[in-house]
């Protein structure tokens, strides 16, 4: 055998070890890097929980752990809470516990998470004491941007229910068959006075225990933008509302529509705070059914069983339940019947003022009727009629 046979036999052997070395070589590497990496996620996650205690946002968990090797980082969170501490108050406005979170995130995309949550949550107010219960089937959110101001965030929640503790009984309050809700910083928008666009889609909403026709499921699609914040650090809701109305801020309620059967409500307009702190503003709405939503209200027999004067206030101020009881009881006397028969057609009597308000219109091929909402300083105004009044919000 020659000795250019033999050389050429030593270099057909390592051409057959060297790639299998190469790749052996790249994965000890590769294992380097996602340990060093994993231990200065641990490090950075460390640094931001320290960065958000500062802005008054503490996070903690009782056990975690990182894995998901080798393509991704998996970071484990159990016993996991938030609380929101105010740096202006004295008590603690919000703490939430939660039972698991996991976070997940890509070795090749850093700046985007990743989270689940394991329900359920129990939500406590720190002024008032009341606790709420949430639980859900599925929870799961992302966020863009981190570790600085998130770019953008969502969070969807599938079948999510909302209980308030009553001692040890958990009473309903609102349910949904899904809710999601996203932002995003505005495109061009400054980091010191962002913009915030926003949408809120619940699917068959309801809310138990304030009117029963709120109790009947309800679509919502909401898009709105949000301007006059200064910061995201947390503050009692009063001092932020104060915020926003001295720098102009308001909502922009860019498009939304409420389907609740044969109703459906579309409106667009802005609101914002007078120096009150009550609402101002205006909403151009254009609403279908309403000669089914107005029975469903029960002005019959609130007028029947006698008008609480706290619901008095809120729609009609001045006026005393006890007044309007003997006016009603001062027609049946005057000519038999009169009350009764004023109060079995107060219904028809509200939906004929309401049809006189505004023009009609066509709504997703339905007639309908074009008006608009306004607030001017808490008072709710449709068309020329006072319907309502919003307490001020700080």
């Amino acid at each position: 055998m020659s000795d250019m046979t033999i050389a050429t036999g030593r270099r057909s052997r390592w051409g057959l070890f060297l790639p299998p070395l190469l790749l052996l070589l790249l994965a000890v590497a590769w294992s380097g890097f996602w340990f060093y990496a994993a231990s200065q996620a641990e490090i950075a996650t460390d640094a931001w929980r320290a960065q958000e205690a500062k802005s008054g946002r503490i996070y903690d968990c009782a056990k975690r752990s990182i894995a998901g090797f080798p393509f991704r980082f998996e970071v484990q969170c159990s016993g996991a809470s938030v609380a929101l501490v105010s740096q202006t108050a004295s008590k603690t406005p919000f703490t939430a516990k939660l039972d698991n979170i996991l976070v997940v995130g890509q070795v090749y995309d850093p700046k985007r998470v990743i989270a689940e949550f394991t329900a359920p949550a129990t939500l406590t107010d720190g002024v008032t004491q009341t606790s709420f219960v949430v639980n859900w089937s599925k929870a799961r959110s992302s966020v863009v941007g981190l570790p600085a101001i998130p770019d953008r965030a969502s969070i969807v929640f599938d079948d999510p229910t909302v209980n308030r503790l009553d001692g040890t009984v958990q009473v309903p309050l609102a349910r949904a068959k899904s809710v999601e809700l996203h932002g995003r910083l505005a495109e061009g928008s400054p980091s010191d006075h962002p913009v915030i666009e926003t949408v809120l889609q619940i699917a068959q909403g309801s809310i138990q225990g304030v009117h029963p026709l709120l109790a009947e499921p309800f679509q919502a699609d909401v898009r709105a933008k949000l301007t006059g914040l200064n910061d995201f650090a947390p503050k009692p809701w009063p001092q932020r509302f104060r915020e926003l109305q001295a720098a102009g801020g308001h909502v922009e309620i860019v498009q939304s529509r409420i389907q609740q059967g044969e109703m459906i409500a579309v409106a667009a307009g802005t609101l914002g705070l007078s120096p009150n702190g009550r609402l101002d503003g205006e909403l151009q709405m254009t609403v279908t059914g309403l000669e089914r939503v107005i029975p469903a209200l029960g002005i019959e027999k609130m007028l029947e069983e006698g008008v609480p004067q706290a619901t008095l206030d809120r729609v009609a101020p001045g006026v005393k339940s006890q007044d309007l009881n003997n006016l009603f009881g001062a027609l049946d006397r005057a000519v038999p019947g009169l009350g009764k028969v004023i109060k079995q057609n107060a219904n028809a009597g509200v939906a004929a003022g309401i049809n006189a308000i505004g023009t009609e219109s066509v709504l997703e091929g339905k007639k309908a009727r074009s008006f608009p909402l306004k607030f001017v300083d808490g008072a709710v105004v449709l068309g020329a009629i006072k319907v309502g009044q919003i307490p001020p919000l700080y």
